[in-house]
């Protein structure tokens, strides 16, 4: 786990003859947790004779629910057979993780997204976003200027980053969300 917290890109290989093992979740809800890119790299590809590369990936899609957006790269370390799809995916994340999003731009998608989409309201009350700014990078972070974060539902805090990722290319990387009181007080 301390080469996971040295690293800033994480690569999960899964050996396909063996299958996708416990272990394999385990180490990648580490490096989510801390906050690393993600890929999954398939390995020994050659020797799977029974399955496609698109059943295999909705099984892995399937099993890393957490982690919809880590791209899948298929190889053959041996044979080196498909190797050379693994470094482009490694050099888009590095990207994707170091990104940063323009204010105005990001709040347009908010408010956008806010529109399109209004929250519901909560014993009278209802969740009003006023401003949105990355604070972060590495991974990206994004923190939200609302009314009452005791709001956000976890629904809605999903809603958001996938509006996001739906905008910017976060390919690979965890992205963080944080609601702060406007008034700067803690409810």
């Amino acid at each position: 786990m301390k080469a996971i917290d040295r690293s800033d890109i994480c690569v999960v290989v899964i050996n396909a003859e063996e299958g996708i093992k416990e272990h394999d979740k385990h180490i990648a809800g580490y490096a989510i947790e801390r906050g690393k890119g993600l890929i999954f790299a398939v390995n020994k590809w050659d020797t799977v004779k029974d399955t496609t590369i698109n059943d295999f990936q909705k099984l892995m899609r399937a099993e890393f629910q957490f982690a919809p957006y880590a791209p899948i790269v298929f190889l053959s370390a041996l044979t080196k057979k498909r190797i050379h799809t693994l470094m482009p995916e490694i050099i888009k994340v590095k990207e994707n993780i170091k990104r940063e999003i323009k204010t105005s731009l990001l709040n347009e998608v908010i408010n956008d997204a806010y529109e399109l989409n209004i929250p519901p309201s909560y014993k009278g009350k209802r969740l009003k976003i006023y401003f949105t700014a990355q604070t972060g990078i590495k991974p990206p972070k994004f923190t939200f200027r609302v009314n009452n974060k005791g709001l956000v539902h976890f629904s809605y805090e999903r809603y958001l980053e996938n509006k996001i990722r739906e905008n910017f290319d976060f390919e690979g990387t965890p992205i963080i969300l944080q609601f702060k009181n406007r008034s700067g007080d803690e409810l």
